[in-house]
């Protein structure tokens, strides 16, 4: 009789033990559910919380490429015409020369108009003491980078450079004797400065010294408009 209470203990401890690890293991089931269920909301909250981001971005975007681009500001006196006068010094033998290119702003290709007595050294040491032949054409070193000592160069649109241009032409036609002291190269450069409504510096002083001279009088203004009584 002592063994069968014994047993009957047994029994139920037996069968109680699978009850309370069913129990143990359902509980812990169930747990790690709720936790895998509360990842997924907040992944699938973050993945709209990404999707938002994405399409604000996007309006922002779209908002910015619908305005217009904006332009850069222009400094005053950076403006360029489609033509040109550059008036240059360069080195020679002697004091120097004074010229001018002119031409087209777009082309490589140039015009050059200066005012030297026709010939070599003997025309030059004569044109010191009287008037000598001269030529208005390009001379030795006028289309040499290496030998330029001064520049000022001015735009024009292109009715004004084709009135400026004419001058020149015209100027080039009716100087046909030069002298180092009247008729020289800076009063040549000089008369076409005028025409064109510039302030132009005496004569009497070195090529470099009269471009730099001329900027420095106009300021360095770059685009010239001629008045309607040029």
């Amino acid at each position: 009789m002592a063994n069968g209470p014994k047993r009957l203990a047994q029994r139920l401890l037996a069968g109680f033990a699978p009850a309370v690890l069913l129990a143990c293991a359902i509980h812990p089931a169930s747990a790690r559910e709720i936790d895998t269920r509360g990842g997924l909301e907040r992944f699938i909250s973050h993945i709209q919380e990404g999707y938002k981001r994405v399409a604000n971005a996007n309006a922002l975007v779209s908002s910015d490429e619908s305005k217009p681009a904006s332009q850069p500001t222009r400094k005053p006196g950076s403006a360029k015409g489609p033509y040109y006068v550059d008036f240059r010094a360069r080195t020679a033998a002697s004091w120097g020369h004074a010229f001018v290119w002119y031409g087209k702003t777009s082309e490589r290709a140039v015009e050059v108009a200066g005012l030297t007595p026709a010939g070599d050294n003997v025309p030059y040491v004569l044109g010191h003491l009287m008037w000598v032949p001269s030529e208005t054409g390009a001379s030795y070193g006028d289309l040499d980078p290496q030998y330029l000592t001064a520049s000022y160069r001015v735009y024009l649109n292109e009715p004004d450079a084709k009135r400026v241009f004419a001058y020149i032409k015209k100027l080039q036609a009716s100087s046909p004797v030069w002298n180092a002291e009247t008729t020289n190269c800076t009063a040549f450069i000089g008369s076409i400065a005028e025409f064109m409504g510039l302030k132009a510096p005496h004569r009497w002083q070195r090529p470099e010294n009269y471009v730099n001279s001329l900027k420095a009088m106009n300021d360095g203004r770059q685009m010239i408009r001629l008045s309607s009584e040029q």
